[in-house]
């Protein structure tokens, strides 16, 4: 099976009655030591149940690993300047290894405002923020002279190879901004069928930009069938990677995800 499997690192949940706050160390040595394809970090400032800093946990797990992948599920690019995000991401990338996936969104409307109102921003202008911040990120994080919105030209020393892009999002708008700076397209929940027809248009769109096809990376799969059967479905989908969701006992869930594999 070629599907990629990947995990969640314990550090958040969507669930504030259920903290989830494990030993990132502890977690990302057993996913990699298992076999597992990749560990994500969730990203806010303010969510609406514990969660830790995504770049600080992703260097973490890069520290303590050696072959598995460390990826953001999601980034928000909007909380931060641009220029220092390309920072962290570059970062990162130069000290795991060039092992980092940078999953790119606008955020989940169910954690509130509160987390963008405290870094100063418009939770209304998010998706135009994070329009903005692709248009320059690539050329940042590999250390070309780049030109902000404000007509300050900047250089991030040392540059490093871009990783893949994967933008997450629903919608219209978010399937043309996958199809304008992504190399994947996210999503959550959906089921082989939706994918198919999701990534078709947004292949379309990417044509008209005359960029290749993405693929898919699908958070939260429904699994609720014959493993092989739905794995299978998943990939003639169009379907790259899979990330299993967060779970208070975290190695029975890495175990589990595991097994997919076999």
């Amino acid at each position: 099976m070629g599907l990629e499997i990947g995990v969640i690192l314990p550090t958040s949940t969507p669930d504030p009655k259920q903290p989830i706050l494990g030993d990132v160390r502890e977690s990302a040595r057993f996913a990699e030591e298992i076999g597992l394809d990749s560990v994500w970090s969730t990203d806010h400032l303010i969510a609406s149940a514990p969660m830790l800093d995504s770049s600080v946990v992703l260097a973490t797990a890069a520290a303590v690993t050696e072959r598995i992948t460390v990826g953001f599920n999601v980034m928000l690019l909007a909380l931060r300047p641009v220029a220092w995000a390309a920072k962290q991401v570059n970062t990162l990338q130069l000290v795991s290894g060039n092992r980092l996936v940078l999953g790119v969104g606008t955020g989940n409307p169910a954690h509130g405002d509160i987390g963008w109102r405290a870094a100063g921003v418009e939770f209304a202008d998010r998706g135009r923020l994070t329009d903005d911040a692709l248009d320059k990120l690539r050329d940042l994080i590999a250390g070309k002279p780049t030109v902000l919105a404000d007509g300050l030209e900047a250089t991030l020393e040392p540059g490093s190879v871009v990783p893949p892009i994967v933008v997450a999002g629903n919608g219209p708008r978010a399937h043309r901004r996958a199809a304008t700076y992504g190399d994947g397209w996210a999503t959550i929940a959906m089921s082989p069928a939706e994918i198919r027809t999701n990534l078709a248009r947004i292949n379309e769109l990417a044509a008209e930009h005359n960029r290749p096809a993405l693929k898919a990376t699908v958070v939260a799969p429904q699994l609720d069938g014959d493993p092989a059967e739905q794995l299978a479905a998943y990939e003639a989908a169009g379907v790259e990677r899979l990330i299993l969701p967060p779970a208070v006992d975290w190695r029975r869930a890495y175990e589990n995800a595991a097994k997919l594999k076999t």
